[in-house]
């Protein structure tokens, strides 16, 4: 594929379900990127889809790929057929954008990496919440040196779990999914971005109950099986000497979500939630018993964003920052979580990434700039 040097970016999307209507109503909302074409495996609901945000065509996955228009697809299909489609992408000489996780297998993503450095194509992954104001805004606190030299951090996320929301929730607490796979992309992400690649993990994990009860909709009151650890605690080792505490819950009667901490030799800065776009963070000097807030600036958004800022990378002929490669090694880290629950023994994380550096505070989502 030739890439062109101006104008907007062509895009496609694979993939038609639920978490598509999120991305199409911002992506046809920048006017940096084109939506050209939706496929999936039921061209009814791409159809659908397409005339539900005025998208001009719509049809099968193979036309997706076939479409000329379009520079970078976007993979909105089940994890595991993540890597299948993306491969399909990289095959037809485009860039690939994923949803999570990049793959369900790190030998799937590694493969996915190297056949799109030789088909000289892009590779992006969520999450995408992590480029919003107020991930990017406490990144850039921490390049300032305002905390001073990191040195460890802390993560929570508590609920008493989904099924008493979710209309059908048992996936969540099956192989694939649970707190560890569904929820630590976002807080894992972010610590990866703060401290660097990581070299090591310690886990415990554990189950509270064998069994849950769906709380809402047509199926409540069914009762389902737990098969994954439902409380998840990890050691992470940074390749920078740091160390991070994470907590992961669908254990805990006591709601707490949103909570990262990264502590430095001069300021603990308390991150916003990861799993949004906005949020202020807040800095607490040594010795000091109060935070100084520090107003979120960037884009707040939703997803797409994480398309957009390829997008305009490609044009620039400059890296983007979700780069595939982070996403691979949070993937790496969350599988070793996993290995470490069930040998107990520290498990090694070998991948790494490139230190990105975080997103200017005036990325205006909605400029015309290409």
């Amino acid at each position: 594929m030739t890439t062109p040097t101006t104008g907007p970016v062509g895009v496609g999307i694979i993939g038609a379900g639920t978490i598509s209507a999120e991305y199409l109503t911002h992506l046809t909302s920048f006017p940096d990127v084109i939506v050209h074409v939706i496929g999936d495996i039921v061209p009814e609901a791409a159809r659908a889809r397409a005339e539900e945000f005025a998208v001009p065509a719509s049809g099968s996955p193979e036309d997706v790929l076939a479409h000329p228009d379009v520079e970078i697809v976007v993979n909105l299909t089940i994890p595991t057929a993540h890597y299948a489609v993306s491969r399909a992408i990289v095959e037809a000489g485009k860039h690939v954008w994923t949803e999570k996780p990049i793959t369900t297998a790190p030998a799937d993503s590694a493969a996915l990496l190297q056949q799109a450095a030789d088909a000289g194509v892009r590779v992006g992954g969520a999450p995408d919440t992590v480029l919003g104001a107020g991930i990017q805004t406490a990144l850039r606190t921490l390049r300032e040196g305002r905390a001073g030299e990191l040195a460890s951090a802390l993560t929570l996320f508590q609920t008493p779990g989904p099924e008493d929301w979710h209309p059908n929730p048992a996936f969540l607490f099956q192989e694939g999914a649970g707190p560890l796979y569904d929820i630590a992309p976002y807080y894992v992400t972010t610590l990866v971005l703060a401290l660097g690649p990581v070299t090591g993990v310690s886990a415990a994990g554990s189950t509270a109950r064998a069994q849950r009860t769906i709380g809402s909709g047509p199926k409540a009151g069914e009762v389902f099986d737990v098969t994954v650890p439902t409380q998840v605690a990890a050691l992470l080792r940074f390749a920078g000497g740091q160390n991070a505490t994470t907590l992961l819950s669908f254990d805990s009667p006591h709601r707490r979500a949103g909570f990262v901490e990264v502590y430095g030799t001069e300021a603990t800065l308390a991150f916003p939630d990861p799993n949004v776009f906005d949020g202020d963070s807040r800095l607490t000097a040594y010795r000091s018993d109060a935070a100084d807030a520090i107003p979120a600036s960037g884009a707040t958004t939703g997803r797409g964003l994480g398309v957009l800022e390829m997008a305009r990378a490609l044009r620039a002929g400059v890296p983007h920052r979700a780069q595939g490669a982070i996403a691979a090694h949070v993937l790496d880290v969350m599988v070793a979580i996993e290995q470490a629950i069930g040998s107990g023994q520290t498990v090694p994380v070998t991948s790494t990434f490139e230190a990105v550096e975080p997103m200017p505070a005036d990325f205006d989502p909605y400029a015309a700039t290409l």
